[in-house]
């Protein structure tokens, strides 16, 4: 391919078409607004600790996740499958006995989940487990997907929001309330599980296919992987560097604007948060109403009995998942030290030390019987964008990588679902597209 393609924004999606595109053979740059690239995906490292921006994981059977990335050279450190549901001196265990039979005996005698809610979730995990997952966003039915019909099913418009698609097929309140609301509102940071059922579809099925993980370096490893190997295909990434305009000039290629400097080139690939992407391209498409979290870490002295498992708030709700990083990733921390953190869905009003402060006062609800008076916090992250909402049908109506005028394209998760999935399979499209219509 000879062709000059620059790409603004250095988060996954523009890694990856980075990458692609120069192994195709153009002559690549990106531009990256922050001093380093990675996007939503970053973690900082301070004084021994490992703090991701965020509590994020990569489900290891995400297909883009599995082609774009080196999970050897990554290291990974596996959750156990389900999670500790906690509230007010009482801890349960609920897994799937398929990915963990040694948590079988615990999640059978689990009391906050009814014995038919749990051979309903057995089911739908038997229906889900052999759909293919590329088709969930891509014209599927999702209601056939939970019944077991067809799943080429053209789609009808029967999408409905995970509570109602849960309750549709007899799931109990108790069951949504007590385990639904925590774990899939931790992973759609929507505890009220407005959100489109095709979303719990796809990550259900991820789930009954491979673990969620992290990295021993943490998740800012990935996008450092991944800038690794579009610099090793030729790309020259530029950090700390803001692009203020892109434009076409009408003759089949486009102009970036950067500090000052313009750079003619044949196409351009905007990967930029969806704000800003939008800004850049005047895409109406591209979703930008927010879903938020707070993220709080901690040191402790102890451990919590949850291994590595998630804790889930199965009461109110705030914190609505606590993590044993240490129990997980002992990498994340010093030799002897315990790294906890604490997830707030939604953007809290309280400070930093009055959410710290909540965070104590529902891990001693919760442990009665040992102090959890050692909790310091370590670091803070307030996130107000840390997904788009995604209600249901909403995958209809977002823009294609084509969406912008001439040899202008988009790759972003706001182009698939928003996911580390989405981001990388839309960086791969991006990249396709530009190699047809410039090659």
């Amino acid at each position: 391919m000879n062709a000059s393609v620059a790409v603004v924004g250095g988060g996954l999606a523009g890694l990856v078409s980075a990458r692609h595109l120069a192994a195709d053979g153009a002559e690549m740059t990106l531009f990256e607004r922050e001093e380093s690239v990675g996007g939503r995906v970053r973690s900082t490292r301070r004084d021994g600790f490992t703090f991701d921006r965020g509590f994020q994981v990569l489900f290891t059977a995400y297909p883009a996740a599995r082609r774009e990335l080196d999970y050897d050279e990554l290291d990974l450190r596996r959750f156990k499958p389900g999670a500790r549901l906690a509230r007010p001196g009482a801890r349960s265990v609920l897994s799937d006995p398929f990915r963990d039979p040694g948590g079988l005996a615990e999640s059978l005698v689990n009391t906050e989940v009814s014995t038919v809610d749990k051979l309903r979730t057995l089911a739908l995990r038997r229906r889900l487990v052999g759909v293919d997952p590329d088709a969930l966003f891509d014209g599927v039915d999702p209601d056939a997907l939970f019944d077991g019909v067809d799943p080429d099913a053209l789609f009808d418009g029967g999408d409905q929001s995970i509570r109602a698609a849960l309750l549709e097929r007899g799931f109990s309140e108790r069951f949504i309330e007590n385990f639904a609301a925590p774990f899939y509102g931790g992973i759609t940071l929507d505890r009220s599980l407005s959100t489109s059922a095709a979303t719990f579809a796809y990550t259900f099925a991820m789930l009954a296919r491979g673990s969620i993980a992290v990295p021993a370096d943490g998740m800012g490893a990935i996008p450092e992987q991944l800038a690794d190997a579009a610099r090793r295909a030729g790309t020259r990434i530029e950090t700390g560097t803001t692009v203020d305009s892109v434009t076409t000039d009408g003759d089949g290629g486009a102009t970036t604007s950067a500090g000052g400097e313009t750079l003619d080139c044949d196409a351009v690939v905007v990967a930029a948060d969806p704000r800003s992407a939008r800004e850049l391209t005047g895409v109406g498409s591209i979703p930008t109403d927010a879903r938020g979290c707070v993220t709080q870490w901690y040191s402790f002295d102890g451990d919590l009995d949850a291994g590595r498992r998630l804790l889930l708030n199965a009461g109110d709700g705030a914190p609505n998942h606590v993590v044993d990083h240490t129990a997980v990733a002992p990498e994340y921390a010093p030799d002897g030290e315990t790294l906890l953190s604490a997830t707030f869905l939604g953007e809290p009003e309280e400070g930093d030390d009055a959410l710290a402060a909540r965070t104590r006062e529902t891990l001693s609800s919760w442990y009665p019987e040992r102090s959890v008076g050692s909790l310091s916090l370590l670091h803070t992250d307030r996130i107000p964008f840390a997904q788009f909402a995604q209600p249901p049908g909403f995958y209809v109506d977002l823009p294609g990588v084509r969406e912008p005028e001439g040899s202008v394209y988009l790759a972003g998760d706001y182009t698939e679902w928003s996911s580390i999935q989405g981001a990388m399979e839309s960086g791969r499209r991006a990249a396709r597209a530009v190699f047809e219509d410039v090659e």
